[in-house]
C-alpha cells in the first residue's frame, strides 16, 4: 500500500521523463492555441492531454507509445477542429459557443443570465473581482465562450446615442440589451 517496489518507482521516472518531453515537443509543434481555453473543446484537450499523462505515468497497462500517440491523437484533432473553425462558420457554431452579455449599461439582461444559468449575485461578484465598486462604473458584462466572465469598464466608453460597444459586436443578447438601454446601430 505505501510502497510496492523501486522498479515501480523507476518506471515512473522513466516514462515520467520521456512522456513530459514528448507532450512538450508536440506541444511546440502543433502551436499555442493547443493549449488556450478560448472555447470547451480547447478546454476538453487541455484536461484530456493531463489525463492521458497521468495514465502513461501511472498505470503500468498503458505503455509509452499510447501514451505518446495518445497526445499526438489530440494535439491532431484539435489543430483539426481549430482549422475548421477558421475556414467553416458554420463548424465553428457546432463546436464553439457565442459570449453572453449578461449585463449592458446599469441593466440585467435577464433572458440571457436565464439562458445561461447565471444569477445576477455571480456577476455582482465578477464585477467585484475586477475592482468595481460602482455598477455605473461598469458599461458591460460578459460571460464569454471559455465560461470566464469578462467585465468592461465605462470609463472609456463613448456616450451617446451613437455609442456602439464594438467589442460587443458578436455578443448574444446585445440587441435587445441596447434596445432597452434606448440605442440603436
Amino acid at each position: 500500500m505505501f510502497f510496492d517496489s523501486w522498479g515501480d518507482l523507476f518506471r515512473i521516472l522513466i516514462i515520467g521523463i520521456l512522456a513530459y518531453g514528448g507532450l512538450v515537443l508536440l506541444l511546440r509543434a502543433t502551436g499555442k492555441r493547443t493549449l488556450s481555453k478560448m472555447n470547451a473543446f480547447d478546454f476538453i484537450v487541455t484536461v484530456a492531454l493531463g489525463s492521458i499523462l497521468a495514465t502513461t505515468l501511472l498505470s503500468s497497462d498503458v505503455s509509452l507509445s499510447e501514451g505518446l500517440f495518445a497526445f499526438a491523437l489530440l494535439c491532431l484533432l484539435q489543430y483539426a477542429v481549430a482549422y475548421a473553425s477558421i475556414r467553416s462558420a458554420d463548424f465553428q457554431s457546432l463546436v464553439k459557443a457565442d459570449p453572453a452579455l449578461l449585463f449592458f449599461r446599469g441593466r440585467f439582461v435577464r433572458p440571457m443570465l436565464k439562458k445561461e444559468r447565471v444569477t445576477e449575485e455571480e456577476v455582482y461578484a465578477a464585477m467585484r473581482a475586477a475592482g468595481m465598486a460602482e455598477i455605473e462604473a461598469v458599461a458591460a458584462v460578459v460571460l464569454e465562450t471559455d465560461g470566464s466572465i469578462s467585465v468592461v469598464p465605462a470609463e472609456n466608453e463613448p456616450k451617446g446615442e451613437t455609442a456602439r460597444a464594438s467589442t460587443l459586436q458578436h455578443v448574444q443578447g446585445r440587441e435587445d440589451a441596447r434596445a432597452e438601454a434606448g440605442l440603436s446601430d
